[in-house]
């Protein structure tokens, strides 16, 4: 009796250490993966998926005028959502050619439509790639208005004027970098 007594007891004995060790280790283990997963205050970075036209013109040091004018504009929100959009983004030294004062004027809160008017004759609702661009090319805006590609030799320019340095795909479009603004016809 004594040896069923001692055998039953080193039994319970075996069996309560393993579950203490057992729930050790799966506190353990729960407590490194909480570690692991960000908190609700951690900022999540994604430097994987491509970025928006916003998230494009918001990383270029050539497009801080660009980026001004949307914001003051309130034209951000609507160019972070899916598109596809193609746009036609002038540099800072394109807006530097603009008459003296002209900026600075459209910036005021009482131009804003002025504003949003010049910046929406920028974009097209779609995709454009430059291979489905073609010489004479008449694009809708979201203004309302049109420009027309010009295609010559493999350059493109924008209403005659604005030559495309760049082409850089988004994941909600597709941006050319003009060294013009455009400006739309007076209604």
């Amino acid at each position: 009796m004594k040896k069923l007594f001692f055998a039953v007891t080193a039994g319970l004995l075996s069996l309560t250490i393993s579950c203490n060790t057992e729930d050790t280790s799966k506190k353990e283990a729960a407590s490194s993966e909480a570690q692991n997963q960000p908190s609700a205050n951690t900022e999540i970075k994604d430097d994987v998926s491509q970025k928006d036209v916003v998230q494009v013109a918001l990383g270029s040091k050539d497009h801080t005028t660009l980026v001004a004018a949307l914001k003051q504009a309130e034209l951000v929100d609507v160019l972070k959502k899916s598109g596809p959009f193609t746009v036609f983004a002038p540099t800072n030294a394109a807006f530097d050619k603009l008459p003296k004062g002209t900026v600075e004027d459209l910036m005021k809160p009482e131009n804003k439509d002025k504003l949003a008017d010049i910046l929406q004759y920028h974009v097209s609702v779609g995709i454009y790639k430059e291979d489905m661009l073609q010489d004479g090319q008449s694009l809708g805006q979201v203004n309302s208005q049109n420009v027309t590609i010009s295609k010559k030799d493999g350059k493109i320019k924008v209403n005659g004027t604005a030559n495309v340095l760049a082409v850089i795909p988004a994941s909600n479009g597709l941006i050319y970098v003009i060294d013009e603004v455009l400006l739309p016809p007076k209604k």
